[in-house]
């Protein structure tokens, strides 16, 4: 059960690359990549369980706390490219 659901949410991730590919704007892509940030620990996160591997929760920790940032980053570029 735990594969099905992790499989439904790869499938939600590489929906999600596909916008980060051909998003039509930044806005979109920013949406898309948050996506994918909240999908992978979803996975990462289950594949835990279902393995048994306690290491998957550190990672998905660390790929959370990475994912936080990336929006900081994208609201400092769009202010930069304003001022040009």
């Amino acid at each position: 059960m735990l594969m099905g659901i992790a499989a439904a949410i790869l499938l939600t991730v590489l929906l999600g690359l596909w916008r980060v590919w051909r998003g039509p704007d930044l806005v979109n892509r920013l949406l898309a990549i948050q996506l994918l940030g909240s999908g992978g620990v979803a996975i990462l996160l289950l594949l835990s369980q279902a393995l048994a591997q306690p290491a998957l929760l550190e990672v998905a920790l660390i790929i959370a706390l990475l994912a936080a940032v990336v929006p900081a980053a994208f609201v400092q570029r769009l202010k930069q490219d304003q001022r040009k």
